[in-house]
């Protein structure tokens, strides 16, 4: 079975943010080493593609089953109902094409230390702290 992967994030009016959902991608896909036949991103809001288009554009390229994977980190209302909604259109339209939804990124149990990780050492608080001091001069 072809399975791809569809990452979707919010969208934003600011280009170089969705830019860099792209970048991401990008990267993801570079590191799936054949995971997925193909990965793409699609934004819920603001940019192209929408999550429809994104969703199609894979099913076109042969996609059987697509992994929706939410770059969201908590269960807002877009999370909890927006994504599934947008989903649940192009579902109804492919009912051949197995189409779910992952945990959202939040969700991860990498994220503790992730969180550690980008903070840097325990003395980076005070380095940062004095970093933002000079920069407020």
């Amino acid at each position: 079975m072809k399975t791809s992967l569809l990452v979707v994030a919010h969208g934003s009016r600011r280009a170089e943010s969705n830019d860099e959902v792209r970048a991401l991608t990008e990267r993801v896909r570079a590191h799936a080493a054949g995971r997925f036949a193909e990965i793409e991103c699609a934004f819920l809001e603001l940019a192209p593609p929408t999550i429809p288009e994104g969703l199609e554009q894979l099913i076109g390229r042969g996609a059987e089953h697509i992994v929706v994977l939410p770059y969201f980190l908590a269960a807002g209302r877009h999370v909890a109902e927006d994504i599934p909604e947008e989903v649940a259109g192009t579902r109804s339209q492919h009912p051949d094409v197995r189409i779910e939804i992952a945990p959202y990124l939040g969700t991860s149990g990498a994220m503790p230390e992730l969180l550690l990780a980008m903070a840097g050492p325990a003395d980076a608080p005070a380095e940062l702290e004095s970093a933002a001091a000079r920069h407020d001069r």
